[in-house]
């Protein structure tokens, strides 16, 4: 950590440890420094490659999870019903949703220890000893304080997406992985979905020849939510981040298109360029609710990120990247989901569809691809998946997954390199956004070890042996 460039170049500007502060001023000061900071990746030595590296099985997994507002409860009893994990801690800054989730555990084996009433209670829950990964699933600011401190504390971190929030927060979580030998996994649920899983066995089996162009999105309609002060978010924090103007929410989308062109295991993004429309729906709906309640005059004084976000990635094998971003728009849901190749063409929606030229296959050719190309992990726990649920299965599938390569000493699909690449492009977006879609290079967070790092595996070699109690 001695002579880096980057902290010493941020401490000389007063700008150092900016990542774990809120939204505002400081993200605004550090766009002003991205393109130092996206150089830095050619620069940097890799400490220790985290890349397919197989931490010391844990016969027991022994969990804390750490936010129980939306995400939090969901993971709880998910966890609860794979066999080899003990809950043992539970924490929130709120008391009773600390109960109410200590209550879904009642008549199982689980006894988990709470933790709550102090912002910082987490931190007392990362120091207990009997504990090996720290389950995050808090407002954003919080993700990669929290993860950083679990790996210091000799924790595994899992944290929910985006990982991080600014570029210096994305080297806290790679440096202080390498350097701790402890996973940090972003918990991207998007890339155990099922037709996600399906294209990315078929690309990786030459289905579409030479993949040339992939497509992500978030486009999702939360406008109602975010202005809901009871069923929204704690403090209103979501909303508090669309102040920023670029593509907030980039990993649902783009995690599945990245394994597919084995970014980080083969190929490497190398710059991005960024355009937002303007907003048109944000901030007229505060001024709207303003005129009823002075509660909103805060929010109707703020500038809102605009409704929609399309950032664009050229990868160093010269491959393309589409990721979208809207929130806002009266439109169906979609995370695009788009794989086109030299020899045959993807996308999920509205409808999974496959396509060998200019016409779509038909239901029973799609069936057949289907019996072809599903992976072994829907073999094995996709139909418990769907019936523990969580957005479908995925949410179950990504969860199963993660302790089963903890228990059998495997690499995981998704590690701090992928965490820090698939966030770093809501801060590199927003640069792009502010100065009139210039083009930014895209930090290489594997120090040059993409080249050699090997692509995920879509078996269950070594592992597939935890089981389910449903």
């Amino acid at each position: 950590m001695k002579n880096n460039p980057r902290r010493e170049f941020l401490k000389s500007t007063g700008l150092f440890g900016l990542g774990l502060v809120g939204a505002g001023s400081a993200l605004a000061q550090e766009s002003k420094i991205l393109p130092f900071e996206a150089q830095y990746g050619k620069q940097r030595n890799q400490a220790f490659n985290m890349s397919g590296y197989a931490a010391p099985k844990i016969d027991t997994v022994r969990v804390g999870i750490v936010g129980l507002g939306m995400r939090g409860p969901g993971a709880v009893d998910r966890l609860s019903k794979i066999q080899g994990v003990e809950i043992k801690a539970l924490c929130d800054l709120l008391p009773d949703r600390v109960e109410k989730a200590k209550e879904m555990l009642k008549g199982t084996p689980h006894q988990p220890i709470s933790y709550s009433g102090n912002v910082y209670s987490w931190k007392e829950m990362c120091d207990r000893e009997d504990l090996d990964l720290i389950y995050i699933a808090t407002p954003w600011e919080w993700h990669t304080p929290m993860a950083v401190y679990a790996m210091e504390a000799g924790k595994h971190a899992a944290v929910e997406v985006p990982a991080a929030r600014t570029l210096d927060e994305c080297w806290q979580l790679v440096e202080t992985s390498e350097r701790t030998k402890k996973h940090c996994m972003q918990l991207e649920n998007c890339c155990y979905d099922f037709f996600e899983l399906m294209t990315l066995k078929m690309a990786r089996e030459g289905f579409f020849g030479e993949v040339v162009h992939v497509e992500g999105a978030y486009i999702h309609d939360l406008l109602w939510l975010n202005f809901d002060k009871d069923k929204g978010y704690q403090n209103m924090w979501r909303l508090r981040e669309n102040y920023r103007d670029g593509n907030l929410y980039p990993t649902h989308g783009l995690g599945p298109v990245c394994q597919i062109l084995n970014i980080n295991r083969g190929d490497q993004m190398d710059y991005l360029t960024s355009l937002s429309s303007n907003d048109f729906q944000m901030k007229k709906k505060a001024e709207e609710l303003a005129q009823e309640d002075l509660f909103w005059a805060e929010f109707a004084s703020k500038n809102y990120r605009g409704n929609m976000n399309t950032t664009m990635v050229k990868t160093k094998q010269g491959k393309s990247i589409m990721i979208q971003h809207d929130v806002t728009s009266p439109r169906p849901y979609s995370r695009l989901h788009v794989v086109s190749g030299t020899e045959g063409y993807a996308q999920k929606y509205p409808q999974p569809r496959v396509s060998k030229g200019h016409a779509w296959m038909k239901e029973e050719e799609m069936k057949e691809l289907e019996k072809k190309y599903t992976p072994e992990i829907v073999q094995k726990v996709g139909e418990l998946a769907k019936k523990v649920g969580g957005h479908g299965g995925m949410d179950f599938m990504m969860d199963w997954r993660l302790i089963d390569c903890l228990r059998n000493g495997l690499p995981l699909d998704q590690d701090v390199y992928d965490a820090a690449l698939w966030s770093c492009i809501s801060p590199l977006s927003e640069w792009s956004v502010a100065n009139r879609s210039n083009s930014i290079d895209v930090p290489d967070f594997t120090g040059g070890s993409w080249k050699t790092n090997e692509p995920v595996k879509i078996t269950l070699e070594g592992g597939g042996n935890t089981q389910v109690r449903v």
